[in-house]
């Protein structure tokens, strides 16, 4: 896995919707093989970051260098070519309920490829089996629980290999084993693809079993209140926002 090769730059981003500023003035950087945590309070703008990260809003201001090409002010064609190298999980999953897992995962390769159907029924299968569905091609995303709607979703979202996958609140209503095997799923991925994820999230337990970079952004001063792994700025609060966020599982089973 390449490390600490920039792959995501974000210089001075203002975010917000008209006249109302989430974030101003932030920056970060997302290494090659990142693990990385977007976490922060309710109403911060972690899922806003998410869409203009992904080109679904634009910016108010700032820069998002994506390999070196500032995606804020890139070309429809040139956003159209960067996320052809990017995925993303949406929090619910976001299936088809009308088609197949089959149908839903294979909907990006006949959008984006010429490959022939024989071609796209075994990636659809590969990328099933890759996440622990196999043999559930046929099945509908009624006939399945919540954990696996969210594996087939991240199933969907890594059809074309992407280099980034963005992944919002992806452990969101499910229920604490089902969240280990996606935290379990993701870091699996990591190891083995090499993939870089992006992950909004406020669960605690996934933020410290897969994050091993992160940001904390703090609604009350419209900035990044912390920095780095979580674990670390767990060891070494840089004040009690970051501190209080990240202890309070202990307060509230304490």
């Amino acid at each position: 896995m390449i490390k600490n090769t920039s792959q995501i730059d974000v210089q001075n981003l203002t975010i917000g919707y008209d006249d109302y500023v989430l974030m101003k003035n932030i920056s970060f950087t997302v290494n090659k093989g990142d693990i990385f945590i977007v976490m922060g309070g309710s109403g911060c703008g972690k899922s806003t970051l998410l869409h203009v990260l992904t080109g679904l809003k634009a910016p108010k201001s700032g820069k998002i260098l994506i390999d070196g090409l500032n995606f804020a002010s890139a070309s429809a064609e040139q956003k159209k070519d960067l996320m052809r190298h990017c995925g993303i999980l949406y929090q619910s999953g976001a299936l088809f309920s009308s088609m197949t897992l089959a149908e839903n995962i294979a909907l990006p390769l006949q959008q984006y490829t010429d490959y022939s159907d024989k071609l796209i029924k075994e990636l659809v299968s590969l990328k099933l089996s890759l996440v622990g569905l196999a043999g559930f091609e046929d099945f509908y995303p009624s006939e399945i629980s919540g954990g696996m709607k969210k594996r087939a979703g991240l199933a969907r979202a890594l059809a074309l290999d992407p280099e980034i996958l963005y992944c919002d609140e992806p452990s969101a209503g499910l229920d604490p084993i089902s969240s280990k095997l996606l935290d379990d799923l993701i870091l699996d991925i990591n190891k083995s693809l090499g993939t870089t994820f992006v992950i909004v999230t406020h669960e605690l337990a996934s933020i410290f079993a897969v994050g091993n970079n992160s940001i904390f952004l703090d609604s009350g001063s419209k900035s990044i209140k912390g920095q780095g792994d979580p674990k670390e700025l767990l060891k070494n609060p840089p004040n009690d926002i970051v501190y209080n966020f990240l202890t309070r599982g202990e307060k509230e089973h304490g």
